[in-house]
């Protein structure tokens, strides 16, 4: 029951009561009772009852998915960053099954930033990969690969799907992590609808340089878009 006596908003009760609801007795993808029926069991309006829920949605804990109601969320993957972490590694260990889905693909000539990452000449071309990854068939994040094209030839263009660091290995490259760079931002151009998420929530951007073992030189520059209401980002110091 609610206490209107204390201090404490009523909304933010609301969620409270809802949030112990959710851990004792739904699971992921449920729904909630329907606003007017939870709006009864706490005698408020509407408005209240949304405000309520808000704070859930806010704590990326539950979705509402206009037309259909309020669904609990699956719990964020915890995605490790490391010297020589891989996303279908990292998620096959998770017990998840993962996809990758080439969305573009383009030469373009480098900037200076793309330029100084992968240490060429500004106006080299590389090649630009737009990939799409997912988990248990749900949107998780989306990554712009920069590849040097001088250094891997015009083989690196055969590249179709699946993992592009394995595929590095078929071309004799053995690629491990030099840097990453983490950030916060709200979604940018089309990166939500592709990501299938609203605009107020922000994406994590993770900036990382790949380098080959061999070589020592740039082979990969990306800038990774996850849903920051799938993924939490941990760093593997080892």
């Amino acid at each position: 029951m609610l206490d209107r006596k204390q201090g404490k908003p009523i909304y933010r009760q609301i969620a409270e009561t809802l949030l112990k609801d959710i851990n004792c007795h739904y699971q992921a993808n449920d729904c909630l009772p329907p606003e007017q029926e939870l709006a009864n069991r706490f005698s408020v309006n509407r408005h209240t009852l949304r405000r309520g829920i808000d704070e859930l949605i806010s704590i990326g804990l539950v979705e509402r998915v206009h037309g259909k109601g309020v669904f609990i969320l699956d719990a964020p993957v915890d995605y490790a960053i490391g010297k020589n972490s891989r996303f279908t590694e990292n998620l096959d260990a998770l017990g998840k099954s993962s996809d990758t889905q080439l969305l573009k693909k383009l030469e373009i000539k480098a900037d200076g930033n793309i330029a100084k990452q992968l240490k060429l000449n500004i106006g080299s071309t590389v090649l630009w990969l737009e990939t799409l990854r997912k988990v248990e068939d749900k949107p998780f994040c989306l990554i712009s690969h920069y590849l040097p094209l001088e250094r891997f030839g015009a083989e690196i263009n055969d590249y179709q799907s699946g993992s592009l660091h394995a595929f590095f290995k078929t071309m004799g490259f053995k690629p491990v992590r030099l840097s990453s760079t983490i950030s916060a931002l709200f979604p940018r151009d089309d990166d939500g609808l592709l990501l299938v998420m609203p605009k107020y929530l922000p994406v994590l951007r993770v900036k990382t340089v790949n380098i080959d073992t061999v070589s020592l030189q740039p082979i990969e520059y990306s800038i990774a878009r996850f849903r920051s209401d799938s993924a939490q980002i941990s760093i593997d110091i080892t």
